[in-house]
């Protein structure tokens, strides 16, 4: 036997060799994009010219950009809908539900290859797929039948025995795996879930699992595919597209991490690190002002339930505000039926929509200086939309306590814990995802003011000369780089506009700076470890690029983010000796000379600090190929 992610990826082998480290190039079989990556997705796809997508699925989700404030969103979600309409793509409408909770309901399945516009794509790895977050540039690529590239990862097989007890859930299995190997202990891996615990897990925990997974910096998590898999498909009236695919065994993987599901207790990840985790009674009697039960890690009917069941009955506590987001319009419509909503209504719960929403920024911020709980996948700095707010991540279980006590309570002090019945079968409704027009030929593509074209690529020069405009600390994150939230995301599918944002919450004065400096020849950023860990989203390269941001130094990166940088004409160099972080400093001037030659024969990059004198011996890790794309100014360049 070989490990199923092993197995599905040597499936869809289209270049290179399996071998640890070594660049390989996948088919991949579904797509996935949501809207405030889509449509600069959209945006390239068009620009190649094709009459059409060739994957065998692609799926457009609305669910992040939903509050309408003004007209850009809206004009967006109308773009998306005539473009999917035109190229041949399934459209989820807004109020449909969170992408990753609906594809794993509608369209999820096990042994296929995914990759999606949004870093949580993993949450399909509970079904049995390969899912990979990837940027919008990759994903048009991959919608235009080019293979997608990755280095070989490593396979660490975790290994999961026993069964969760009472009030311990699938997220403390997570959030277990990351105080053990943090947010950067998953890069250049995959997660493969075997042993006998996995049979205690539903298709919904194993999906919360493999969701957040991507905090790690795994390049995805998978489960097997088995007979609860088939019940769930059974469950979704898509019972005919399952296969089984066994779990592996020790002797598959690289690595082995082992844990006992039964002796698991409720955790939370501290602010602002999903990879700072502790048990939940280190924090115990800790007042809690918000919390927030929703996003996709945290929505499924499953949590929604084991939520409205420990609700009913109780009330909020008076100082306390708690908002519910159920993951999909399918989700919402079974706990109108059976009752559950209406115990959560009665219970002080605000219901907010079916949408990533306060995950993302978008609405129900706190208030200044609040302790928040949330069931949801990142806590970083400034994401809840209050930047002086405290965010913890938690399972359902433990914020429900924290809403019904007011503090960090442990919830076993609820009482027994309910018997949640999942129904046998449940109203299968795909009135609200669109099928493509069977007559695209008379799609009109619609174009709000607030859509950019698209810059133009230049290639990369032979020399140059730039001032190191920020120096940043050890896991910046995406957040970091390009903010999310209200204010900003719908500026996606403007570029000018939304690059004012790049560094808002570090530096404000970055963007004119940087402006500044293009003038003079550009900027260089100098960054720690695990530079660009967190989101996918594109525009945290995109908009650096418009700055006139050449160059990325830093001690490492994150993978999505290296590999957007490099497909948009941004060299990304490592210290070879990291002691040179130290040395330089912001302002200084640093130079480049023979780029060109030095990447089309794999040489050592130097970098001249001009101001202090002294040379920086840099590293990189580019294939070939990722030369090319640089040397060309970028991927669309290259194509």
């Amino acid at each position: 036997m070989v490990s199923i992610a092993k197995k599905i990826l040597e499936d869809h082998l289209v270049e290179g060799k399996f071998e640890i480290g070594e660049e390989i190039g996948i088919r991949i079989d579904h797509t996935l994009t949501q809207d405030a990556t889509g449509t600069m997705a959209y945006l390239q796809f068009e620009a190649m010219g094709l009459d059409k997508v060739k994957t065998e699925l692609s799926v457009s989700i609305v669910d992040h950009n939903t509050l309408q404030t003004d007209f850009k969103n809206p004009d967006d979600h109308r773009y998306l809908q005539s473009v999917a309409a035109k190229y041949g793509i399934m459209f989820s409408r807004p109020g449909n539900g969170i992408c990753h909770q609906v594809f794993l309901e509608r369209f999820a399945r096990p042994g296929k290859t995914m990759i999606g516009s949004d870093s949580h794509t993993p949450t399909a790895g509970g079904m049995g797929a390969i899912a990979i977050g990837a940027g919008g540039l990759d994903v048009a690529v991959a919608m235009g039948a080019g293979p997608f590239y990755l280095k070989t990862p490593k396979m660490v097989g975790v290994k999961l025995t026993g069964s969760l007890p009472d009030y311990v859930t699938a997220k403390d299995v997570i959030l277990e795996v990351l105080r053990r190997i943090s947010v950067k202990g998953g890069v250049g891996k995959i997660l493969e879930y075997f042993g006998s615990g996995v049979k205690t897990l539903s298709v919904p925990e194993r999906a919360t699992i493999t969701n957040m997974g991507a905090e790690t910096g795994a390049t995805t998590s998978i489960f097997p595919s088995d007979e609860i898999t088939r019940e769930f498909l059974k469950w979704q009236e898509r019972e005919d597209q399952w296969m089984e695919i066994p779990a592996g065994s020790d002797d598959d993987f690289d690595e082995i991490i082992e844990i006992n599901l039964s002796e698991l207790e409720p955790l939370v990840a501290k602010p602002h690190s999903p990879g700072d985790v502790i048990p939940l009674s280190e924090v115990e009697g800790m007042k809690v002002d918000q919390v927030a039960i929703g996003s996709c890690t945290n929505s499924s009917l499953k949590d929604m339930l084991t939520a409205a069941a420990l609700l009913k009955g109780r009330k909020i506590h008076p100082d306390t505000v708690l908002g519910i987001s159920p993951g999909s319009r399918q989700v919402l419509m079974q706990l109108s039926k059976d009752g559950s909503l209406a115990d959560m209504i009665t219970a002080g719960a605000r219901i907010l929509e079916t949408a990533c929403g306060p995950c993302i920024g978008m609405g129900f911020a706190p208030k200044t200086d609040a302790t928040i709980a949330r069931t949801f996948n990142r806590n970083f700095y400034g994401r809840s939309g209050t930047k002086s707010a405290n965010a913890y991540l938690v399972s359902p279980e433990v914020a429900v306590a924290a809403a019904v006590f007011g503090e960090f309570t442990d919830p076993r002090k609820l009482g027994d814990f309910p018997k949640i019945e999942i129904p046998k079968s449940i109203e299968i409704d795909d009135s609200m995802i669109l099928k493509p027009s069977d007559k695209p030929e008379e799609v009109e593509i619609i174009r709000g003011p607030n859509i950019a074209p698209l810059p133009e690529f230049q290639a990369l020069p032979d020399d140059f000369q730039f001032k190191v405009l920020i120096k940043t600390e050890d896991n910046v994150t995406t957040d970091h780089i390009m903010p999310a939230g209200a204010k900003i995301l719908p500026l996606r599918s403007n570029l000018p506009e939304i690059s004012k944002h790049v560094f808002e919450q570090v530096d404000p004065t970055f963007p004119e700076r940087a402006l500044e400096s293009k003038e003079e020849g550009g900027g260089i950023i100098i960054g720690g470890e695990n530079y660009g860990q967190g989101s996918s989203r594109e525009h945290a390269a995109l908009a650096p690029m418009y700055l006139g941001i050449k160059t990325v130094l830093t001690k490492s990166f994150a993978r999505i983010h290296r590999d957007n940088l490099i497909n948009f004409g941004i060299l990304p160099l490592s210290f070879a000796n990291t002691a040179d972080y130290d040395k330089i400093k912001e302002n200084d001037i640093l130079e480049i000379k023979g780029v060109r030659k030095a990447l089309e024969e794999n040489q050592t990059i130097i970098i001249r600090d001009v101001t202090q004198r002294f040379d920086i011996e840099t590293s990189y890790d580019l294939s070939e190929r990722d030369r090319k794309i640089l040397l060309a100014g970028g991927k669309l360049s290259y194509i």
